[in-house]
């Protein structure tokens, strides 16, 4: 318990010592430690965003009106024995036309016009939801076999297609750009800190060569530097997350008008304490394996 006292002692003594070095190193891992947390909130928006989307967009299939219901009850049972498909609707021409009436039941004009019709314009239709935003084009490929082509009017998947893709791309681009920038600031502190420790050897040679004299052993010599690099990033990860708690709070309102399913701050706040072990866990292992591969190379013990 003693070696262990002196250990945390010549380390934060270490900490204190190299003011300027201590500063830019943490300075650097803030940076990294902030896209790091980042990089797990846009994630938490993106996977809103898309669910919110996937919860309005299905296929609908709309059927010739000489086609039998059996038979679209057929494809109804076989497009359900899919892994791709959540569930399937079937809407008749009866209640296409009472759910047309229903909406437009303020419009006169409308409402004076279908009265007048002899018979029943709308087509059967069936309504067909993914489990995943991801499945629609198999979905959309496997109705466009020739066996169906024959019964089938129209299918008004193209323009949600689009859109659909484009949010996925957006997501994907994000989501990587955030890795690889997560990954070079990363680095970019990893390589401070082994400096910063690198220096820190250097200008306390003396004292390490008298430690080396009077027997200590290579734990205890090592152990303030790994310390000092522990402090480093325990000390980023919670400077980053107060900074990330006004950013949050600032850009919350913005999404949730955007987005109104994602509420970041009631995110934020229920994983407050998950969200702060994640970026100690990763500031301080940044900071104990910089020091380890440092002392590592420089102190010949």
């Amino acid at each position: 318990m003693i070696n262990l006292f002196r250990i945390f002692k010549y380390g934060i003594q270490s900490f204190l010592r190299n003011g300027w070095l201590s500063f830019s190193t943490i300075a650097i891992m803030i940076l990294a430690l902030i896209v790091f947390e980042g990089l797990i909130l846009f994630n938490v928006v993106s996977k809103g965003a898309i669910q919110t989307i996937q919860d309005k967009v299905d296929i609908t299939v709309y059927f010739q009106s000489n086609v039998s219901e059996d038979t679209i009850l057929n494809l109804k049972k076989s497009l359900e024995g899919l892994d791709e498909v959540q569930y399937v609707d079937y809407v008749s021409k009866e209640q296409a036309l009472s759910n047309f009436k229903a909406l437009h039941s303020s419009d006169e004009s409308i409402t004076k016009t279908l009265d007048t019709l002899d018979s029943n314009p709308l087509l059967p239709s069936l309504n067909i939801k993914a489990k995943d935003i991801h499945h629609y084009d198999t979905i959309a490929a496997y109705l466009e076999k020739p066996d169906f082509q024959n019964i089938i009017y129209k299918i008004n998947y193209a323009q949600n297609a689009v859109v659909i893709n484009r949010l996925i791309s957006l997501v994907d681009n994000f989501t990587k750009g955030g890795f690889v920038l997560t990954i070079f600031l990363s680095f970019l502190a990893a390589s401070v800190t082994f400096n910063t420790i690198r220096l820190a050897i250097f200008s306390n040679r003396e004292q390490i060569g008298i430690m080396r004299l009077v027997g200590a052993s290579n734990k205890f010599i090592r152990g303030p530097y790994v310390i000092e690099g522990a402090m480093y990033g325990l000390i980023a990860a919670v400077v980053s997350f107060l900074i990330m708690i006004p950013v949050i709070s600032f850009i919350s309102p913005h999404i949730n008008s955007f987005i109104p399913e994602v509420n970041l701050s009631s995110y934020f706040g229920g994983s407050f304490m998950m969200l702060l072990l994640y970026q100690a866990l990763f500031g301080v292992g940044l900071g104990v394996l910089s020091s380890i591969i440092a002392t590592r190379r420089y102190l010949n013990i």
